[in-house]
C-alpha cells in the first residue's frame, strides 16, 4: 500500500515529503524541483494494545511513544504536475506513470495562492487554490478516459462473443486495480443499459472514467502553507464551493521543523501531537524560539496539529479503510527473540483470518488450521473477517 503526493510545483510536495519521511531532498521555489519520483518510509498512528496486557511492547518496525504506535507506509513524491498533463505537457507522461503506484492520493494545495498554475511564485492571494482542485481531477479523469478508449474497438468484437463489458472494461483498466463489480455499479450509476460501447457518446464515456478514477484513486486535499496570508480564507473558500471533499489545514513548514528540532533533541515532540515541550532551551537561539512559539500559537493551538500526520492517518484509515491487526499469543505475546508485540500489520477493509495469515507467511496460510481472538480468547474460522487493533494468534500445521 502506497500513499501518492500530488500537486502542482511549489506547492510544498517536497517539504511535506521531507516533514513526513526526514529524508534530505531538494526543496526550492521554483518548477520541478522533483524530476524523478522520490520513496520513503513514513508512519500513521495506531492505538497500541499494550496497555490492555500489562505489557511494555518492542516494535520490529516503527515506533511506540505514550501508547500510541507508529506504523511505517510508504509514500511516493511524484513529479509537479501542469495543466496538459495528460497531453504530455511538463513532465506528464511521467507524472501519470509514477502516480499510478499510490492506492491513494495527496493532493498538497497551495492555500495561500502565492504560485500559479505553473508554480509560478506570486504575493499570496493572487491565484485561486481552487483552479488547481479543478485541473488536477480533469488530468486524472482525462487519463482514465485516453485508456479506457484505447479499447473501445476490441470491447465490441469481443462482446460479441460472449464476453462480459464489465470484464472487458476492468481487464483494459486493469493498471489502474479496476474491478469488474466496479464497473458494474459505475455503469448502473451513468444508465448505461447497452453492452455496445459503440452506443455509449462522449458524456458517458467521461462519466464512466471519473466514477473509475474515483474509486481507484481516492483523493484528500491538504490546505498547504495554512500559516500564510490568505490561506485560512482560501480554505474557508474551498471547503464551501467543494463540498464532497475532504480538506485538511497542512503546515507541511511547521511539521519539518518541529521533527528537526525533535531529532537534535531541542525540543520532545511526535507527529501528530496538538503541542511539543522544549527540553534544551540553551541550545536555541532567540530566532528559533520566535518560530517555535509561532508554531505552537498559529498552527497547533488553532488546528490541533501541523495536519501532515492527521492527513497520512485519514488516508490510510478514512479512505482506503485499512484496519491494523498485531500478531499474538494466548500464553505468549513475544517472539521467539523475546520481543513483546513486536508486529502489527495494515490490512485491507474485509480481510480474514486466513488472509492475515497470508501476511504474515505464506507457510501459515497454507497450512492453516484455526485462529484465536488473543483478547477473548476464542477460537475463530479462516474466514472470520478482523476488526481493527484484533490481536491474533495463528494455529497452524507448518513447521
Amino acid at each position: 500500500m502506497k500513499i501518492g503526493l500530488v500537486g502542482k510545483p511549489s506547492s510544498g510536495k517536497s517539504t511535506f515529503f521531507k516533514a513526513a519521511t526526514l529524508i534530505d531532498i531538494d526543496i526550492a521555489s521554483y518548477p520541478f524541483t522533483t524530476i524523478k519520483p522520490n520513496f520513503g518510509m513514513s508512519y500513521v498512528r495506531v492505538k497500541c494494545v499494550e496497555d490492555e496486557f500489562n505489557v511494555k511492547c518492542n516494535p520490529r518496525q516503527g515506533y511506540c511513544e505514550k501508547g500510541i504506535r507508529y506504523v511505517p507506509v510508504e509514500l511516493v513524491d511524484v513529479a509537479g504536475l501542469v495543466p496538459g498533463a495528460h497531453e504530455g505537457k511538463g513532465l506528464g507522461n511521467q507524472f501519470l506513470n509514477d502516480l499510478n503506484l499510490a492506492d491513494v492520493l495527496i493532493h498538497i494545495v497551495d492555500a495561500s495562492g502565492s504560485a500559479n498554475e505553473k508554480g509560478e511564485i506570486l504575493k499570496p492571494g493572487e491565484y485561486n487554490p481552487a483552479n488547481d482542485i479543478k485541473f488536477l481531477e480533469h488530468e486524472l479523469d482525462m487519463w482514465y478516459l485516453g485508456v479506457l478508449k484505447k479499447g473501445l474497438s476490441k470491447f465490441s468484437r469481443r462482446v460479441k462473443q460472449d464476453s462480459k463489458i464489465e470484464n472487458l472494461i476492468a481487464e483494459q483498466m486493469s493498471a489502474f486495480n479496476v474491478k469488474p463489480g466496479m464497473v458494474e455499479k459505475a455503469l448502473k450509476k451513468i444508465g448505461i443499459t447497452s453492452n455496445e460501447p459503440k452506443q455509449w457518446n462522449e458524456e458517458q464515456l467521461k462519466q464512466l472514467a471519473t466514477l473509475l478514477r474515483k474509486k481507484t484513486k481516492p483523493i484528500l486535499i491538504a490546505c498547504n502553507k495554512i500559516d500564510l496570508p490568505k490561506a485560512h480564507e482560501n480554505y474557508e473558500k474551498l471547503k464551501k464551493e467543494f463540498p464532497d471533499y475532504y480538506f485538511v489545514p497542512c503546515s507541511a513548514a511547521s511539521e519539518l521543523a518541529l521533527r528537526e528540532a525533535a531529532k537534535k533533541n531541542l525540543i520532545k515532540y511526535n507527529p501528530g501531537d496538538a503541542d511539543f515541550e522544549i527540553i534544551n532551551k540553551k541550545e536555541i537561539d532567540e530566532k528559533q524560539l520566535k518560530g517555535l512559539e509561532f508554531i505552537r500559537e498559529k498552527i497547533l493551538k488553532k488546528y490541533g496539529s501541523t495536519g501532515v500526520q492527521k492527513i497520512l492517518d485519514l488516508a490510510v484509515f478514512d479512505f482506503l479503510k485499512y484496519i491494523a491487526v498485531f500478531p499474538g499469543g494466548v500464553n505468549k505475546l513475544a517472539d521467539s527473540q523475546g520481543r513483546i508485540l513486536p508486529d502489527v500489520f495494515l490490512m485491507p477493509p474485509n480481510s480474514t483470518a486466513l488472509d492475515f495469515a497470508n501476511k504474515i507467511h505464506t507457510d501459515l496460510g497454507k497450512y492453516f488450521l484455526y485462529a484465536i481472538d488473543v483478547r477473548k480468547k476464542m477460537k475463530i474460522r479462516k474466514d472470520h473477517l478482523l476488526k481493527n487493533r484484533d490481536v491474533i494468534e495463528i494455529v497452524s500445521a507448518a513447521k
